[in-house]
């Protein structure tokens, strides 16, 4: 009976241990500014990740690494297989930077942060976070 008991406690151990493991979270998080903030002209937005790592772009395609963009008040791109433009609402942060400023006009505005490998394609499903502030 106590070797069974054992057995099942190790089991049960060995079972908790590779499902949180099987269940690990890719995450990006806007850090700043919180949404529903109501910011000046310039605005500076500030991600944190886990489970994957941020790294320049000219280190190339790497599973599990990448960097940032941000897209201002578009939404996600229909096509993940495609890398990210780049325009005024498409910020690529191939730096391997982890905060940006931005200039936005007075208003309501939505902004994603997507993260993306070295070569600007987004990870399938998307690795993102959204916030939504108000320019004064």
């Amino acid at each position: 009976m106590r070797k069974l008991s054992f057995l099942l406690t190790g089991l049960v151990v060995m079972f908790v241990f590779s499902a949180s493991n099987a269940f690990a979270v890719k995450a990006v998080t806007i850090t700043k500014p919180a949404t529903g903030s109501e910011v000046s002209g310039h605005v500076e937005v500030c991600m944190k990740v886990m489970g994957i790592e941020v790294e320049p772009a000219k280190k190339g395609v790497h599973d599990g690494k990448g960097h940032h963009h941000l897209l201002i008040d578009v939404d996600l791109p229909s096509d993940l297989s495609k890398p990210i433009g780049k325009d005024a609402h498409h910020v690529h942060m191939g730096d391997g930077s982890t905060c940006k400023t931005l200039e936005l006009a007075h208003g309501h505005h939505t902004i994603r942060a997507l993260f993306a490998k070295g070569n600007h394609v987004p990870y399938d499903p998307p690795i993102t976070d959204t916030i939504m502030i108000d320019v004064k």
